[in-house]
């Protein structure tokens, strides 16, 4: 279903990344003295084949899902938090509401596999209208710890729906995109996905996710080892690994951003849930590499093993571990900043300073 827009993801191109690295070496600095802030800049304008992009239009997508997994005690909250979180996000009472505003970006929360439907009754008109889009997939996925978490035929709907968010936002003028989730139990499937697809040991990829305790941890360590197990998910099916030890907002974020790389539009990837979606995008289509921004590093341990995967560097460190899209948000102004020196910082010639002799 998806293979059209697999084959629509190129590497970018390096003549644009030359064409950025010889303006920033003529601003007024020293070469390379801004460090990643020029490498963002770089990067925007080999992203998006244009010398002088921008970002005048930004949004956080939050995929909200259940999971069955949630069952076996491997969370510190119960799975009715997605569904509460979800009014409070469209309320705007969350962490990622209060933070996308800072960064000036839209936030849209995406049902894609919410175990109870999503009424409108609770939710703040003002706040929560257009920014609420029903793309039910499953009503929460299985115990993976006995069986599949989906069909194949699901995990692949839960991909296209991701593409088609991002195909129908870069038609509205949409100029970057940023991944967030919420879902009780999500770190679960995450590390299951990491343990897979980077061949560590589940041990070395489990943390403690929204703070549970030494002895659930070990519970949750011995159930991932089981729902692998069970499964047998292989690695060199992305597809195979998502339908059986995945989510529903995982799939949708790994199709946003191969659906971003298509439409050749940058992507900041959050946390460690953010990121097994990511993971499982550069499994299918590595080039989506190119079109990644990752956020942050997460406090999750696992999340380290997942960015080395795809060779991506964090943009920050706050020990962060809220998910949302919270770190996206944050991410988004530093990218944005480094866009600003490249756009509006003088040259030496513009500003009659002498560069570098010799």
């Amino acid at each position: 279903m998806f293979q059209e827009t697999i084959k629509r993801i190129r590497p970018v191109a390096p003549e644009f990344t030359e064409k950025a690295r010889e303006r920033l070496d003529n601003l007024t600095k020293p070469q390379g003295s801004l460090g990643r802030l020029e490498e963002f800049a770089e990067r925007l304008v080999a992203i998006t084949e244009d010398t002088l992009p921008v970002l005048d239009k930004k949004i956080i997508f939050t995929f909200a899902g259940d999971h069955g997994v949630a069952e076996e005690g491997v969370s510190a909250y119960p799975s009715e938090v997605t569904r509460q979180m979800v009014f409070n996000f469209l309320n705007g009472g969350a962490g990622i509401n209060i933070l996308a505003c800072h960064a000036g970006a839209k936030v849209v929360v995406v049902d894609i596999g919410v175990k109870s439907e999503i009424a409108g009754a609770f939710i703040n008109e003002q706040v929560g209208k257009g920014n609420f889009l029903s793309k039910k997939i499953i009503f929460g996925t299985k115990n993976m710890r006995h069986g599949p978490a989906m069909s194949k035929n699901e995990a692949v709907k839960c991909i296209q729906a991701g593409i088609d968010l991002a195909y129908e936002y870069a038609g509205q003028g949409y100029k970057i995109f940023a991944t967030g989730e919420m879902g009780i139990g999500n770190t679960t499937p995450s590390s299951a996905i990491a343990a897979v697809l980077t061949g560590r040991p589940v041990s070395e990829v489990t943390g403690k996710g929204t703070g549970i305790e030494d002895e659930t941890l070990k519970i949750k360590i011995g159930v991932i080892a089981d729902s692998i197990r069970v499964n047998k998910p292989d690695p060199s099916d992305p597809i195979d690994v998502l339908s059986k030890i995945g989510g529903a907002e995982i799939g949708g974020i790994a199709g946003l951003i191969m659906g971003a790389a298509a439409r050749r539009l940058p992507v900041v990837v959050d946390g460690f849930i953010s990121t097994a979606g990511a993971l499982i995008a550069y499994c299918l289509a590595p080039d989506t590499k190119d079109y990644m921004f990752s956020a942050h590093n997460s406090a999750e341990r696992g999340h380290k093993a997942m960015l080395e995967k795809i060779g991506l560097q964090p943009i920050l460190d706050l020990h962060l571990r809220l998910g949302e899209g919270t770190g996206a948000a944050l991410a988004m102004l530093m990218i944005e900043a480094g866009l600003k020196i490249y756009r509006e910082m003088a040259t030496f010639e513009e500003a009659a300073v002498s560069g570098k002799s010799g």
